[in-house]
Order: C-alpha cells, then structure tokens, then sequence
C-alpha cells in the first residue's frame, strides 16, 4: 500500500497499497461513527485507540543485508491440498500466520520468496493508524515501488473483508500482487480489492504495539516511528 493516488507511477515504478483518497473516505466514515456512539452515551469496540496500546519494544535488527533479487515468475513453493503457517521474526515480536489454502497460487508465492529469503532483512515501511489501521512490509527498497520481478492474479476477493488479524497483498490496480503485503491490527473497511491470504494465529499484540508509536512524523500514514525489520521469514508445513 502507499500514501500515493492508486496507479500513479514513481520513478517508473507502480507504489502498491491502498490510496490516500480511500484513507480519508474510511477516515471521515470512522470518525462520524465514533462521535454518533459518543453522543449516544456509548462506545463500540471499534472505537479501539493506539494510545490504550503498550509501545513495542523493539530490538536492533539481525546482521545481514537485503537481497534484492527479481525472478520471472514464482517457482513451485507449496504442494496442492496442504496447509502452510508462515513465521515472521521481527525486530519488535514474532508474528504467526496460517496461510489460506484459498489463495493459493498467493501463498505459493509469498511460500516461494520467503524460502529464497527475499524478504530477510526488509523493513516495514508503512503504518497506518486512522481510517484503516494496516502495517505494510515486503517491498525490499522500503520506499512501497518494490517488487519480485513479477505479479500474479487477484484471488480470494468474493466478499472479502479485513477484520484485525487479516493478512492481504498490497497492490497498484487489479491483478499487480507482487511481494508487498499488509497486517491488519484492528478491524478495517476496505473495498474487496486485496487478496486475503492468511490469519494472524499469533503475535497481534505485537503489531498493536508498534501501532501505539505511531508514525516517524506524527501523521496517520507514514514509516513507523521505530524502524520494523523482517530478520526473517519461514514457512512449515502444518
């Protein structure tokens, strides 16, 4: 996801994510119906606030260096009809993922990169914390035009939401899916647009602690305050 309009080109590049325009639909949504409940006397469980959060307390990142490779199309990473859990060690906690059999040519690919350690040693390089509430990693030059040399298919999108825990590829218009992705860490309204291709089963409290920091700059969008380092990223068989 980035903070540019969908489909706008950087540097000949595509930015991946959700655009700003839908940030500050969802936003003005999310506050009216936050002031509807407060003048109601009552307050939703979706008035959840970052600032109840503990901040994370994250570490330096392990040695090593990014790997910036492309390829020309993801090689055959999973087997049909088996279920696959993904771990991602973080510089701030570790976050476990049950990867959905219903995306399946999405989890043989985000399968496929992380067994070549394409996404060791990358940052997440964006945190959202008003109208929709996502961190967003994958992209090796952390700047949100990265990619794997490669796209694959939308999948999984009939009536998909993006409930806390939700785990979906970023991308820049209908079928561009890449390596970018996004960790939803409290429920977000989201057109049915990206590919949701697991679950958080474990580490959400990490997230929600890196969402109380907030941003570098103090804004609603923008790179995390604490630097988010994948040291690395593993796939079992379940």
């Amino acid at each position: 996801m980035s903070s540019e309009v969908q489909g706008r080109h950087l540097s000949n590049k595509w930015r991946f994510g959700v655009p700003r325009g839908v940030l500050r639909v969802v936003g003005v949504a999310a506050v009216a119906a936050a002031l509807a409940a407060f003048a109601s006397g009552g307050v939703s469980a979706d008035t959840w606030s970052v600032r109840t959060q503990q901040p994370a307390q994250c570490n330096a990142p392990a040695e090593g260096a990014v790997t910036a490779r492309t390829y020309p199309a993801p090689g055959p990473a999973t087997e049909p009809g088996a279920s696959y859990a993904a771990t991602l060690d973080t510089t701030c906690g570790t976050i476990q993922i049950d990867l959905d059999p219903a995306a399946p040519q999405t989890v043989n690919s985000f399968a496929f990169l992380s067994n070549e350690q394409y996404f060791n040693h990358t940052k997440c390089h964006r945190i959202t914390t008003q109208g929709i509430y996502v961190l967003q990693c994958g992209d090796p030059t952390a700047t949100g035009t990265g990619g794997p040399g490669y796209q694959i298919p939308d999948e999984n999108l009939t009536d998909a939401k993006y409930p806390a825990g939700t785990v979906a590829m970023a991308n820049a218009g209908p079928n561009t899916n890449g390596s970018q992705f996004f960790l939803v860490y409290r429920d977000s309204q989201l057109p049915p647009s990206y590919t949701p291709f697991g679950r958080i089963s474990g580490g959400l409290d990490v997230l929600q602690s890196v969402a109380a920091l907030g941003t570098r700059d103090g804004g609603p969008d923008g790179a995390p305050r604490d630097d988010v380092v994948l040291n690395k990223v593993e796939i079992a068989k379940k």
